[in-house]
């Protein structure tokens, strides 16, 4: 999505459309966080966990915790509202998502990344790796308050408080993978690829290792969910490689694309030992090239042994995304 200068904001106000988008970015959140705000009862928040939950990284490793919650939706209503996967298969529009994660009401409270149990006492962690929805309620400090920020980029999160109690009234739901290897004294990666090769889901895997799940009973904790996605999305790609290191190469080039949200991915697999090369390009006026004159490329690049020339979240998940591919046609290739 381009960056919007907030001086063409500020002519704008949300009515002229004169960036170009068909709609306006920071009225579908304002509507839909007002909306959020609307539905709640001052200070109580009534609804189901979609379940949603991130764990922050500023002030580690004292760090906020917030927990999403959908006023007034329940089951898959509000399961809806935190479903990647399902809304790139519908190819859901940026203004669509916008809305279902502005009208999320995060209550955060501050919790040491060493303590997890916490969250396992009152089942709230639980609750935000259930299989489905779980009807709880949020009894904030303060009522919640919408937010408009102009400046140009807004991510799609509803109006945020700080919470004095979660309550869970409804019963978590795991999966037997999950249930098994929540309360099994085994090192995080071993957890996350038995939980792969069980079916289960890369998110759920990514918000299990984040609330503290997994690892050794004893040294478990809580991880950012910044970090918690490339860890896992790297400890998969580590073990796929070893799945496919002594296969047949692919015998020609093939070439996929595939755009959403204004993204646009071109990947090239040619006969080769399993190197990648990452090629990341970002235009005058787009999110991280706002002031640039030119189209700026950020490259990465990793040998068959895993040596990367740099660390990079990107990467790391389209990284995973082809060694999925390469492991489901039992084949290497280089990647571009």
């Amino acid at each position: 999505m381009p960056r919007i200068p907030p001086e063409l904001c500020a002519r704008c106000k949300g009515y002229k459309l004169l960036c170009g988008l068909p709609y306006c970015p920071l009225l579908e959140k304002f509507r839909a966080q007002l909306r959020a705000v609307q539905l709640t009862s001052g200070r109580d928040v009534d609804g189901a966990t979609p379940p949603s939950a991130l764990v922050g990284e500023y002030g580690y490793p004292k760090v906020l915790i917030y927990f999403m919650v959908p006023p007034g939706e329940k089951g898959e209503e509000a399961a809806y509202h935190d479903a990647p996967v399902e809304w790139a298969l519908r190819s859901e529009s940026l203004a669509r998502i916008v809305r279902l994660r502005g009208s999320l009401v995060s209550a955060f409270q501050r919790a040491n990344i060493y303590e997890p149990w916490r969250l396992y006492e009152a089942e709230i962690g639980l609750a935000m790796v259930s299989e489905r929805p779980v009807d709880s309620e949020l009894i904030l400090k303060v009522p919640p308050v919408p937010t408009l920020r102009f400046d140009g980029v807004t991510k799609p999160v509803g109006p945020r408080a700080p919470v004095e109690r979660v309550v869970i009234s409804g019963l978590p739901k795991l999966r037997a993978p999950v249930e098994r290897i929540i309360w099994d004294d085994a090192k995080a990666e071993e957890a996350i690829w038995e939980l792969y090769r069980s079916g289960v889901d890369v998110y759920k895997i990514q918000d299990l290792l984040s609330l503290g799940f997994l690892g050794r009973l004893r040294g478990r904790k809580m991880v950012p969910t910044r970090w918690a996605i490339t860890a896992v999305d790297d400890s998969l790609s580590r073990m796929l490689r070893e799945q496919i290191r002594d296969v047949e190469e692919i015998s020609e080039i093939r070439v996929y694309t595939h755009e959403y949200l204004g993204n646009r991915f071109l990947i090239a697999l040619l006969p080769g030992e399993g190197s990648f090369e990452w090629i990341e390009i970002w235009h005058p006026m787009s999110v991280w090239a706002s002031a640039a004159s030119k189209p700026i490329l950020w490259v990465v690049r990793e040998d068959p042994l895993g040596r990367a020339t740099a660390m990079d979240g990107g990467f790391s998940a389209a990284r995973l995304a082809v060694l999925e591919h390469l492991a489901s046609i039992r084949r290497r290739a280089d990647a571009l």
